[in-house]
């Protein structure tokens, strides 16, 4: 009996095809928006977790209190800073660093990047090596020894210039000469990929740091075996300590890669949470869209429902009848929807990716489709309620002398 009424529901919404159609636009229109906006929302944040998991899960940073550039806030992070971190037991390692924006020319044309130095001893090297962001294309990593070279981002080697840059030409940094010694590798996060690194003494020397030894962020790499938050704290108490600063009131920010993760995270998800909302709009549009179709089918069918019922059908019988034609509209308007959604999410990765941005990604999660799907078949169900009550109550004679 209950396939009967399948074939019945499937049946009429065949019979109306211009309006089931019409019908369907408001539901197709409210998922694929729902559908594309969590695809890349979600992309996204497996993109910066994965991003994040490069840099190292065992990795802390600590950087000024109001941010990392070092000009524009009144705190300042020092080599002092640095020396007193590397005494904190359990932290394995730990390095400054200066990032600053500096102009970059190359031939005859100039352009703004961010500079980055960093230490060129062996300890310093090693750590490095381990940052997938850091990753050497062509080339090698800094020596002891080097001075006056650099080490290119994928971006300002290939993409900056209107000449790509190839390993041992020169560049000028803030108006000093570098013999470019290494290209990293592409490795999808914009400030990586745009950065110049040079060591620690050259940039010293182009942003007058020597003599205050200035840095503008530490990192820190746990010892193997120990809990980053664990250490975090070790290192605030230290740095506490050496500041003169009481609890709350510190001038440094300690941050492991988990936080930072989960700070990334709850931010993306504030605004998924948002324009989804926005996009749900339409769904309620939609559901409208299904109530009139379901109100003008039971007008048209008036006479059918009272044949129905003086055979016997109860009012149940007719509930469902129509509530499963009306979920039937959601169910194909979600079909509809969730290809429109996830080729458009797909259209917009493709997009970001010839821009040079790869942490826009499209999701295509099992769970995502067979929600938007379930949710659809929620939305057409709920939006049938009222016109199949409406029908159930009808009286059966009175339906019989219908002309409809």
């Amino acid at each position: 009996m209950r396939f009967e009424y399948f074939r019945y529901a499937f049946k009429n919404i065949r019979h109306r095809r211009l309006r089931s159609w019409l019908t369907l636009i408001g539901i197709f229109i409210g998922i694929a928006a729902v559908v594309a906006l969590i695809s890349v929302g979600q992309g996204m944040q497996n993109a910066i977790n994965e991003e994040f998991q490069k840099a190292g899960a065992d990795r802390i940073t600590i950087q000024p209190a109001g941010g990392f550039a070092g000009a524009y806030v009144s705190e300042k992070l020092y080599q002092s800073d640095v020396d007193v971190v590397n005494r904190v037991k359990s932290v394995d390692f730990a390095t400054g660093v200066i990032v600053k924006t500096g102009r970059i020319k190359y031939k005859d044309q100039t352009e703004s990047a961010a500079i980055f130095g960093i230490d060129s001893d062996e300890d310093t090297k090693r750590f490095i090596e381990k940052i997938d962001f850091f990753l050497i294309e062509e080339g090698r990593q800094f020596k002891s020894i080097d001075n006056n070279v650099a080490i290119l981002g994928s971006n300002i080697a290939s993409d900056l210039f209107d000449r790509e840059i190839v390993l041992g030409e020169k560049i000028i940094v803030e108006g000093k000469e570098f013999k470019v010694i290494g290209i990293q590798k592409k490795s999808g996060s914009p400030m990586h990929d745009n950065m110049v690194r040079i060591t620690t003494d050259s940039a010293q020397e182009l942003f007058g740091f020597e003599k205050t030894e200035e840095v503008s962020m530490i990192f820190a790499k746990v010892k193997p075996g120990l809990d980053p938050l664990e250490v975090a704290e070790d290192v605030r108490d230290a740095l506490r300590k050496d500041h003169d600063v009481k609890e709350g009131k510190e001038d440094f920010i300690v941050v492991t890669a988990e936080q930072m993760i989960e700070g990334f995270n709850n931010i993306l998800l504030v605004i998924q949470v948002v324009l989804v909302g926005i996009a749900a709009i339409s769904l309620v549009v939609g559901g409208i869209g299904i109530t009139n179709t379901m109100y003008t089918s039971v007008v048209e069918r008036t006479r059918e429902i009272g044949i129905m019922k003086s055979v016997g059908a109860k009012n149940s019988d007719i509930i469902s009848i129509f509530l499963l034609e009306s979920a039937m509209l959601g169910f194909f308007g979600g079909i509809l929807g969730v290809v429109i959604g996830l080729s458009v999410s797909k259209v917009i990765e493709l997009v970001a990716v010839s821009a040079g941005v790869t942490v826009l990604k499209a999701y295509f999660g099992i769970e995502l489709i067979f929600g938007a799907l379930l949710f659809s078949m929620v939305v057409g169900t709920v939006s049938g309620v009222l016109p199949a009550k409406s029908a159930a109550k009808m009286n059966p004679v009175d339906a019989l002398r219908s002309m409809i």
